[in-house]
């Protein structure tokens, strides 16, 4: 499976979602825009991998939203260096 730009605008609508909902951090957006998430799940769930949702992966668990993720990560205040 490849990065294409269709990928690529799926993640620039989620960063959009996410910022729209108070994620301010621009090292957080930076990450969400960057990382392939439909690379860490199987070809059929690509427009799933891009939805502000939680991904069921079995055995009454899910994957966090990526809102919850931002948001935590948020919280960090990670700085470089």
């Amino acid at each position: 499976m490849n990065d294409s730009y269709r990928h690529k605008g799926l993640r620039r609508k989620l960063v959009d979602e996410i910022r729209s909902k108070g994620i301010n951090d621009e090292g957080v957006l930076k990450a969400i825009d960057t990382i392939p998430r439909h690379l860490f799940l199987d070809s059929t769930f690509v427009d799933v991998a891009y939805q502000d949702k939680p991904f069921p992966i079995g055995s009454g668990q899910t994957i966090s939203q990526p809102y919850t993720v931002a948001y935590q990560s948020q919280l960090l205040e990670i700085k470089k260096g």
